[in-house]
């Protein structure tokens, strides 16, 4: 699934193209996403995309009347191609741009969504979302607060939109080993002292990951097709009993929040 830096990513290759042009036509190629797309989406139709944003996994493409959401699901993409190019397979959403460019939106297993909010409305789908993790909003205090008697597991609680956006599996289980917190301590038993060392890892982690490219598994891919190159970095994701790069000892996958998670069980306290 497309986390975070891999949105942004998507967010940065494709913003040269598309800000400041008109939408000269909108096509759905197929309404049938995980949400129907609303017919409001035409509206961007001759007018000028005044900002693109990112608000946790979410895109904006923003103009005088509105905002069309984004979502890119489990395996979606945004490419920026010649607007004349053959439609690929699972290409579901198109904005074909003035300067002869069309933004597609791909989506093979149509997890992803395309749809509308208003002027000065906020959409409810990002109206509970918390702070960004790269931003002062997400601090150690802050987070520790939080967390006081809270049972659920550690990476959990991280993982969790209401505490910080867009730390997703990938970054979660990095972020851990490299603060060596065991992903299983109750989030309420992290000291503070702990977060501080965990929430520059967080960002640190995020932070590289965008500058590599994102990471490319399987699906993702950025907006000029090339994968990210993250994913030589990883430490724990994907690596089962893999020896811990720190002791040599195999690494553990178990299922947290139905979600994979390794660590090492000697560095991870």
């Amino acid at each position: 699934m497309p986390e975070l830096p891999e949105v942004e990513v998507s967010r940065m290759g494709i913003t040269p193209h598309v800000l400041n042009q008109v939408v000269t036509k909108v096509n759905i190629h197929n309404a049938s996403m995980r949400w129907p797309v609303p017919d409001e989406v035409y509206q961007l139709e001759g007018l000028v995309v005044s900002s693109i944003e990112r608000r946790a996994k979410y895109l904006l493409l923003e103009c005088e009347l509105g905002s069309a959401i984004l979502h890119l699901g489990m395996s979606g993409n945004l490419r920026v191609v010649n607007a004349n190019e053959p439609l690929k397979k699972h290409d579901h959403v198109e904005f074909i741009l003035a300067n002869n460019k069309a933004l597609r939106l791909n989506d093979p297993r149509r997890f992803g969504c395309c749809l509308w909010q208003a002027p000065n409305e906020e959409h409810k789908l990002l109206a509970k979302l918390g702070p960004e993790p790269l931003t002062d909003d997400f601090f150690a205090k802050r987070v520790y607060e939080q967390s006081r008697n809270k049972k659920v597991p550690v990476k959990q609680f991280i993982m969790n939109n209401a505490v910080v956006v867009g730390v997703g599996n990938i970054y979660a289980n990095e972020s851990l080993f490299k603060a060596g917190i065991d992903p299983r301590k109750e989030a309420g038993k992290v000291s503070l002292k702990r977060y501080q060392a965990l929430i520059p890892i967080i960002k640190d982690t995020l932070a590289a990951a965008i500058t590599q490219g994102g990471t490319t598994l399987k699906d993702f891919a950025q907006s000029d097709g090339k994968p990210g190159y993250f994913a030589q970095q990883l430490l724990v994701y994907g690596r089962k009993g893999q020896p811990c790069v720190n002791c040599d000892t195999a690494l553990t996958e178990i299922r947290l929040g139905q979600r994979s998670t390794v660590f090492c069980e000697v560095c991870q306290k």
